[in-house]
């Protein structure tokens, strides 16, 4: 049996490459990347937690928080799409202009 403490360090090493991709990156994809790798890693943590109590609640949200992922993709994609349409480029810092 695997501790539970493994899975806790593995969350928290996907977590910190998911916050180095958002902080450093200006493509709109990596950046929809990273925030989906920080999703992954509160999963983890989640199934890590449900399995040291040793009751499903924890599997419970871990589902729910991969359909707000799914959501959060198709939204990103629809955003991604219209930032390509109007700019020619996926870059984030380009869009500085779409401002009031």
């Amino acid at each position: 049996m695997v501790p539970a403490q493994w899975y806790l360090l593995l969350a928290a090493a996907v977590f910190c490459i998911g916050v180095f991709g958002v902080l450093t990156r200006s493509n709109a994809l990596m950046f929809l990347m990273s925030v989906e790798l920080m999703l992954n890693a509160a999963n983890i943590n989640f199934v890590a937690f449900s399995l040291q109590w040793g009751n499903v609640t924890g599997q419970t949200f871990g589902l729910f928080t991969m359909a707000i992922a799914a959501a959060e993709v198709a939204i990103g994609i629809g955003i991604i799409l219209v930032l390509y349409r109007n700019f020619r480029d996926t870059d984030v810092t380009s869009a500085t202009t779409m401002r009031w």
